[in-house]
């Protein structure tokens, strides 16, 4: 049984001028989301607000439903033939599963980084020029130049490629060619990052640049990450959402949630009782 001062927070009002102050930074919404696979329900009712220029952690035991939930934000689940997805889901107001948004573009605004490092088989300075060209972001080669000098120093890489750019990009360590993977995204001007356990690949140290990564990165974009580390979404997170069996069983402040978790399975989880 949880304890009273658990149950108090957990029906306490948080003040007006508070809740204004959230709805100004608000960048994603998403309203009684529900997504099948075929037959199978997949998630039930989510209801979830994403700040800008915060990370939001999606924690919760494999199946639970987080991933499902991240590609839904970018509408990656079209690509999946028996998906389907009720609810809405905004981004600034629009909602993006409005039949006259252009998917194309909404990718290159709600960008997304996978599991395993993926960059394609070019070179380093093309695997980030790719989409800013194919978007016509630039209108000359200094233009493209910049934008991926930019793009690199961002993503922390520059310092080291900087002699190679013409070498390929799957020459690079695993860590490199994460790093790759963030500058190609951050090339085409996203406003949200949307990121997929992008250390799991990866050994401590390259792990550890990551997460420094993501932590200067939200100055300028909203991320979304999904990850099993719970130290991980502690150290780099400002929001986390906790699901269990395809819900959402509670979601808050990342100190909130690992300290004074207002759900009995959210404590468990994070205790190591299960997952």
């Amino acid at each position: 049984m949880m304890n009273d001062t658990r149950m108090e927070f957990q029906t306490m009002e948080q003040p007006m001028a508070a809740e204004q102050m959230r709805n100004d930074t608000l960048k994603m919404t998403a309203r009684d989301v529900d997504v099948f696979y075929g037959a199978k329900q997949a998630l039930f009712g989510v209801n979830l607000d994403i700040n800008n220029n915060e990370v939001t952690a999606l924690i919760g035991p494999s199946g639970c439903g987080k991933s499902t939930f991240l590609r839904c934000l970018n509408r990656m689940n079209d690509t999946i033939d028996i998906a389907r997805i009720e609810g809405e889901i905004k981004l600034d107001d629009q909602d993006i599963y409005d039949r006259k948004i252009d998917v194309v573009e909404l990718r290159a605004r709600v960008g997304m980084v996978f599991q395993k490092p993926n960059p394609f088989p070019k070179s380093i300075y093309e695997n980030v020029a790719y989409g800013p060209r194919i978007h016509g972001l630039a209108r000359n080669r200094t233009e493209l130049d910049d934008i991926v000098v930019t793009s690199l120093r961002k993503a922390s890489l520059y310092e080291e490629v900087k002699d190679r750019l013409d070498e390929p990009g799957t020459g690079l360590s695993g860590g490199q060619q994460q790093r790759l993977c963030i500058a190609r995204t951050i090339a085409v001007n996203p406003e949200v990052i949307l990121m997929d356990e992008p250390c799991s690949a990866l050994d401590p140290i390259a792990t550890a640049r990551i997460e420094e990564l993501i932590d200067e990165l939200r100055e300028n974009f909203c991320i979304v990450i999904v990850t099993h580390s719970m130290q991980q979404a502690a150290r780099v997170s400002q929001r986390t959402a906790f699901f269990h069996l395809g819900k959402l069983v509670e979601h808050g402040e990342t100190q909130e949630i690992f300290t004074n978790p207002r759900d009995q399975r959210t404590h468990d989880y994070i205790t190591g009782r299960f997952g």
